[in-house]
This record gives C-alpha cells, sequence and structure tokens, in this order.
C-alpha cells in the first residue's frame, strides 16, 4: 500500500518560480508528467505531493533547478525534461557540467549551450580529437554544435576556413529535371548547413567570408582531388555516403585539420542494398584512440518535445517489428 506525502520548498526568488513553471504556468502539466506528483504554490512555497519515492525525487529537481538559477544558468523546458531524466538515473549532479558551458555566440548574442551530458561529451570530443564521428537521430544537435565549434575555430584563428559538405542523394526528385544550373540544383541539399551558419554568424557575414573562400559549402563530389589544410571539415547526413565516397572523403583533409563527421545511422536514402560508407567507416576505425566515435540517443533529441516523443516511437516500431520477423523466422 503507498502512502501519500507531502512536502514544502521555497523558490525563494520570482526567477526561480519562472525557471521552473514558465511562463503562465505552462512547466506544471511537464513536471507533474515526468515526476508523477502534483504541484502547487502559495506565495513563494511550493507544495509537492505524491508518493514519497516520487517527492524525494520532485524536491531534488526543484532544488537543482533553484541551485542553477543562482548561478545565471540558463533554464528551459529541455533542462527540465533531463534534469528529471538525471535524478531518476542517481545523476542529477551532472547537470552541473552541462549547465554552464557556452560551446560559442550567435551573431545576435545569444549564447549556444549543451543541453545533454551527449552532447557535452560530443563537443568534447571534436575539441579533443582531429576526427570525430557522431552518430544519432535528427534534433540531436550534431551538424549545428560542429558549426558552432567551426565558427569559433574561425573567430580564434586556428583554422583558415571553414569546409560544409554533404552528399547530394536523389531523393524521389532527379537532379537533372530540377531547374537551375548545378548550383542551383544541389542547393537543397546544402539548405540545412546554410541555415545553421545564418544564425552562427548572420547573412551579411557569411556573404563576406564566402566571397573571401573562407567559407566554402558544397555537395561531396566538389571534394575529390582536393587536400584540404587548417580547415574546419564537416560531412553532414554522411550515412547517405557510399563507401567509395567515405574512403575519398577521409583521404582528403591534410595538416592544420579538423573533421566532423555526422549522420544517423537507422536511417539512409541510398538505394536499396547499398552499404553506408558511414557504417563501413566506423566499423573500420573503431578502436583507434585518436579517432572519437560518439553515440548521441533520443535522450540527446533538444529540437522540441515532441520531436523526442516522435524518435522513442519510431524506435519502439522498429524493436517491435525485428522481434516479429525474428519470431517468424524461428
Amino acid at each position: 500500500m503507498t502512502v501519500d506525502v507531502a512536502a514544502l520548498v521555497s523558490l525563494e526568488s520570482m526567477e526561480s518560480c519562472l525557471s521552473l513553471f514558465g511562463a503562465n504556468n505552462r512547466n506544471v502539466p511537464l513536471l507533474e508528467s515526468e515526476l508523477n506528483v502534483t504541484l502547487s504554490t502559495r506565495g513563494n512555497d511550493l507544495r509537492i505531493s505524491g508518493e514519497a519515492q516520487n517527492v524525494d525525487l520532485a524536491v531534488q529537481v526543484v532544488e537543482k533547478i533553484k541551485s542553477l538559477v543562482r548561478h545565471n544558468a540558463q533554464i528551459d523546458r529541455t533542462t527540465l525534461r533531463y534534469a528529471v531524466s538525471l535524478a531518476k538515473e542517481g545523476e542529477l549532479d551532472r547537470l552541473d557540467d552541462i549547465a554552464f558551458e557556452v560551446v560559442a555566440i550567435t551573431h545576435r548574442g545569444r549564447p549556444i549551450r549543451c543541453k545533454t551530458l551527449g552532447q557535452y561529451q560530443y563537443v568534447k570530443a571534436i575539441r579533443d580529437h582531429e576526427l570525430t564521428f557522431a552518430l544519432g537521430p535528427a534534433g540531436t544537435g550534431k551538424t549545428y554544435l560542429a558549426m558552432a565549434l567551426a565558427v569559433v575555430a574561425l573567430r580564434n584563428k586556428e583554422i583558415e576556413r571553414i569546409v560544409l559538405t554533404r552528399p547530394a542523394v536523389e531523393a524521389g526528385e532527379k537532379l537533372g529535371f530540377l531547374p537551375g544550373d548545378l548550383n542551383q540544383k544541389v542547393d537543397p541539399y546544402l539548405r540545412p548547413l546554410y541555415d545553421a551558419l545564418y544564425d552562427m554568424m548572420g547573412a551579411d557575414a557569411y556573404q563576406r567570408l564566402q566571397e573571401r573562400g573562407v567559407l566554402e559549402v558544397a555537395p561531396l563530389a566538389y571534394m575529390r582531388g582536393r587536400t584540404l589544410s587548417e580547415s574546419f571539415i564537416i560531412l553532414d547526413e554522411a550515412q547517405n555516403t557510399t563507401p567509395e565516397q567515405m574512403k575519398m572523403f577521409l583521404t582528403r583533409f591534410g595538416a592544420g585539420s579538423k573533421v566532423v563527421i555526422t549522420g544517423d545511422d537507422t536511417q539512409t536514402d541510398l538505394p536499396f542494398g547499398k552499404q553506408s560508407g558511414l557504417l563501413q567507416a566506423v566499423k573500420v576505425l573503431e578502436g583507434i584512440p585518436e579517432i572519437a566515435m560518439i553515440k548521441l540517443t533520443h535522450a540527446d533529441v533538444v529540437r522540441h518535445d515532441l520531436v523526442q516523443t516522435v524518435v522513442k516511437a519510431y524506435e519502439a516500431y522498429e524493436r517491435n517489428r525485428i522481434g516479429r520477423n525474428a519470431g517468424h523466422d524461428a
């Protein structure tokens, strides 16, 4: 038999209240659902009621958020959800590792921070290695964080240029039937990279740097026959590379360069039966100390609450489908 208990926590300040509950208390349903408790306020006091174990967990989360707010950390719904997740794993104190880590500053002055421990490890891997592979589902920040670190490296004069590339895999339309010259034909494939760069440095600065040859955004086919030194090179959507393309790319970078390769190992637009160059490279290069291999999961999805739910649903569907197929084979 379970017995409900209640605990009172002082929120101390309006900043703590806003960080915890959000505007118009929009975070209350999220916290109550995630923690399985009931929340109510009277003045600056928060009353938490529910089963003892859940109340204790909720108190831990609230006290941690209060501590972060006191030290001027930025709290949003993603941070709250992740704090609950860490508390359930007994690792809530690790939230301090990511709360104050600023990866970069956008041209509008907005700080870019890691939202999860997976992202924190990813950023650290890029800083500590010349070649980093990052595998994970959509919304985990693979490309955006790599782009942020590339811009920081350029501003700090650690590199001379940024090179962004991705394979132009045809998905439903043939390039030859699309309007315009070659650059216009491949532009839709590269648009996500442009968007991230605009957010990081602004359209005007991007245009100036591109004209000077400091920024280059190009399809992967343009990399053949080149050696890229003193560059920060990002290969995006690498799951759509062939083994031949991946091998070609991995032999392009020269002295003083840093390379980040990102992709979703569960999703490929290659023709049926065609092996992914990304998956092959991970198998071939795994275990080499100089090469970082980072695996991000649905727990690192930070785009929107619903994206994380969608990713989890698809992962569950795939597990069930594989299980059913295995049962039929047996």
